[in-house]
């Protein structure tokens, strides 16, 4: 399960590197991650970075350019 991250870095990501900010289980890797958010937000993935902190995993997920990510943060009410 993915849950958006809406600090005020995620909401620059958006605009600047079409990249949204999502908090994952820690078993979950960049393949599952993929499948998850294209599948849901109906887009394509250029590319994605995790990393762990205080036992929780992020995944900075870049979009491809025919994808605007503030329009998936608009449906998930980040914007």
């Amino acid at each position: 399960m993915l849950r958006p991250i809406t600090t005020e870095k995620a909401v620059k990501l958006i605009d600047i590197e079409n990249t949204l900010l999502f908090a994952t289980d820690r078993r979950r890797n960049k393949t599952e991650i993929k499948k998850e958010v294209e599948s849901v937000f109906s887009v394509k993935v250029e590319d994605i970075r995790t990393f762990i902190k205080n036992n929780e995993k992020y995944a900075y997920v870049r979009l491809t350019k025919q994808f605007p990510a503030i329009d998936v943060a608009t449906k998930l009410g980040m914007i």
